[in-house]
């Protein structure tokens, strides 16, 4: 059955404003920004694509192509995937430089109990002196101002 120039206008409409809503990322679910796709939202078997309209599928496929060059991704899941794994990076780096800021604060720990251990060795050390001090010697030291 022959289409009227009508019904071929209307057809032709169908798929360029199909075409225009999946390369903006209108993808339906269960779609994808491919030729099935396109059929299925034009209202067309994919044969009918091919064989009365390749035209428009050729055209569609140069403007997907395009806009993927220029950087565009018309599939939102692609264009997710592209940004999960840029996150994915960031965040591993950033892990990777927490994890090395953790070691060095762990390092600066260690060595400030250590410092710390030491003081209180030197306080014991100095309480048992000044416990061994005779009272008639306890006289002659001079304590130290407090802060």
């Amino acid at each position: 059955m022959a289409l009227s120039p009508e019904q071929r206008d209307h057809i032709e409409r169908r798929i360029r404003a199909a075409i225009d809503r999946l390369l903006a990322g209108q993808i339906p679910v269960g779609g994808a920004c491919d030729v099935k796709t396109l059929a299925r939202e034009a209202g067309i078997s994919r044969a009918a694509l091919y064989r009365t309209w390749g035209h428009l599928k050729d055209e569609f496929e140069k403007r997907r192509a395009a806009a993927w060059a220029a950087g565009q991704q018309p599939f939102p899941r692609e264009a997710r995937i592209a940004r999960l794994r840029e996150q994915n990076q960031r965040l591993t780096h950033k892990l990777a430089r927490t994890h090395a800021e953790f070691s060095q604060l762990k390092e600066r720990h260690q060595l400030a109990l250590s410092v710390l251990a030491a003081k209180d060795d030197e306080v014991q050390r100095l309480r048992r002196q000044l416990s061994t001090i005779s009272p008639t010697d306890a006289a002659s030291v001079v304590p130290l101002p407090r802060r």
